[in-house]
């Protein structure tokens, strides 16, 4: 009767503790693109920026109450320009993973702000609201692209600016951010990566400037040749130095971030690491101090699970399904939709036609990336799927209409419109040549189209179905391998997409998106 007795406690016990296992959070902390993260708490709540360069709109606002499980809230810009070429998709020319880059995240005296710099333009962008999920936002824009750079309002009422690759600098602002000192610009650390040894691939960059108790704590990126993306801290009890420097952390290349801590006094380091064709992804590791030292990870390894809150699916705080029915007084797109550049807002709609997006053309693209007003969302892992219904009796001789998986070697199922007939056509871009596939006669106006992704160890592949009726699918084409490229340097994104190549005026209508973490056809 005891051994029976001990074999049930046993039982309880061992499921109790997975329970309390499945409980707690994982790392990644998002499976999906979100990189570049700067993060801030005001009282209980956690804000993030992070980047998403060529995409429109620009610099996203996420919120959580547990660091864990986030949801998006605002964009800090709807376009960093919006009369530029390369940003435009106009005259054959792109922004392909440029656009804004690193932002910094800061909260000071009531006001937030949110800064980023642009390659393209040659320029900084700097973004204040009382109000971070609701705005409206005040936009200064500084004439120097400070790559990398980091705010940062000291105790004194200074405040600074640091950037650089390597060679770190510093320059003070205006107390109203208007603009910078020139005269303050000097050297802060000559050679930052130096921590990470003599031979470095990637110098150190990714600046975020801390002040703690007191004390100055710089985070860093290097990438030291044969090793992996690390994490190098540099301490100072004065911002004029001297700085002393260490590697924070080696570890499953994850790495460029900084400090965060909870109400109740816990300390976490936020940084993200590379995943592949699911983009840069978010990892949180414990932090406790020794010294004033900051001390990331345990022993020197980024944990699996995290003493916070369990996370909670990616639907819908940061990606959704879309019905686009849209009623009076809210927005025409909900936050999880960005455009691929900059959209020309007189070629879609939710609107015009009740229940749908509808997507028009107005002029003629020899290639997908090149189109106009392909309208994306994430992919995430491990895996994900999404699907489409459009109408296409609108489309004209030449039209390609569909669902998309974007990046530089794309692919995507659509509607091609040729010699007066409708086709189904299936098209990748292996090395990124754009190439069809297959091709099906189509006798009827409307079609469903699937796309899936499978992220898990590392497979990276994609596939596309077709429907007649909704209800059964039918594999097209052939499995895409979706490798991260630097030329595009963002995750896999599904996209919506209309372009013309021989006639403008035509139109394709969506009728819905729908997305699940879940590939549904095995």
């Amino acid at each position: 009767m005891k051994t029976k007795l001990l074999y049930c406690l046993l039982i309880l016990l061992t499921a109790f503790g997975g329970r309390a296992q499945k409980s707690k959070a994982h790392n990644p902390v998002i499976y999906a693109d979100v990189p570049d993260l700067s993060m801030i708490r005001v009282g209980d709540t956690y804000y993030m920026s992070s980047t998403t360069m060529h995409m429109n709109p620009g610099v996203p606002i996420m919120k959580s109450n547990d660091l864990i499980n986030w949801k998006l809230v605002n964009y800090a810009c709807s376009a960093i320009e919006d009369n530029n070429d390369k940003l435009n998709l106009d005259n054959n020319k792109n922004d392909y993973g440029r656009g804004s880059w690193a932002s910094s995240l800061r909260y000071h005296k009531g006001i937030y702000y949110v800064s980023t710099f642009s390659g393209t333009t040659g320029k900084t962008y700097i973004f204040s609201s009382k109000n971070i999920e609701n705005g409206p936002w005040k936009r200064t824009v500084l004439n120097n692209s400070y790559h990398d750079h980091s705010l940062l309002f000291d105790d004194d009422g200074k405040v600074y600016l640091v950037w650089g690759s390597g060679k770190l600098y510093i320059i003070e602002l205006e107390n109203d951010l208007s603009a910078v000192k020139e005269e303050t610009k000097r050297v802060l650390i000559e050679n930052a990566s130096a921590p990470g040894g003599d031979q470095i691939m990637l110098p150190s960059e990714g600046s975020q400037l801390f002040k703690i108790k007191g004390k100055y704590y710089l985070f860093n990126i290097c990438w030291p040749k044969n090793g992996m993306r690390t994490v190098i801290i540099h301490k100072a009890d004065a911002i004029s130095g001297p700085w002393e420097g260490k590697i924070g952390l080696q570890d499953l290349g994850a790495a460029q971030g900084g400090l965060i801590d909870t109400p109740d006094g816990k300390w976490f380091s936020y940084l993200f690491r590379d995943a592949g064709g699911v983009g840069r992804i978010p990892y949180l590791v414990p932090v406790k101090w020794e010294n004033d030292w900051p001390i990331l990870a345990e022993n020197g390894k980024v944990p699996e699970t995290l003493d916070l809150p369990a996370n909670k699916s990616l639907i819908p705080g940061i990606v959704n399904s879309d019905d686009f029915t849209r009623k009076s007084g809210e927005n025409d797109l909900p936050l999880v939709w960005q455009w691929n550049h900059n959209p020309d807002n007189s070629l879609w709609s939710v609107r015009e036609r009740k229940g749908y997006l509808r997507l028009k053309t107005k002029r003629t693209d020899s290639s997908f990336v090149q189109a106009k007003n392909t309208l994306t969302q994430r992919t995430f892992g491990p895996k994900c799927s999404a699907s489409t219904m459009l109408e296409i009796s609108n489309m004209k001789e030449g039209d390609l209409a569909g669902l998309a998986l974007l990046q530089k070697e794309f692919g995507f199922a659509a509607v091609k419109i040729e010699n007066s007939t409708k086709k189904i056509v299936m098209t990748d871009a292996e090395k990124g040549i754009q190439r069809e596939i297959e091709s099906i006669p189509l006798n009827q106006n409307k079609i469903y189209f699937k796309a899936e992704c499978s992220f898990e160890n590392k497979a990276d592949t994609g596939r596309f179905y077709y429907s007649l009726n909704g209800k059964e699918w039918i594999s097209i084409g052939k499995p895409i391998k979706m490798p991260y490229t630097i030329p595009h340097f963002m995750g896999y994104r599904f996209g919506l997409f209309n372009y013309a190549t021989q006639n403008t005026g035509g139109f394709a209508d969506f009728d819905y998106f729908h997305i699940n973490d879940k590939i549904t056809i095995q």
